[in-house]
């Protein structure tokens, strides 16, 4: 990790985005926020999930978990 830059846990993206920590692990999942696993513990890049989240936004998606089909 690079100095100066935010690093978060998937329960603090959970509580900054308002998304579900299992919805969370779905978008490190699908490549949607950069995230890098160490051990058992995720930790996510802030600028990446501030910036997916708002583009997410802009594009009407929900948040909450998918619909199972």
């Amino acid at each position: 990790m690079a100095d100066g830059e935010e690093w978060l846990t998937v329960n603090q993206a959970a509580v900054i985005s308002g998304y579900h920590p299992e919805r969370i692990r779905e978008l490190i999942r699908e490549h949607k926020i950069d995230a890098h696993k160490f051990g058992s513990v995720w930790a996510i890049y802030r600028e990446s999930l501030l910036t997916n989240i708002h583009k997410m936004s802009q594009s009407g998606e929900k948040r909450g978990r998918k619909p199972q089909d």
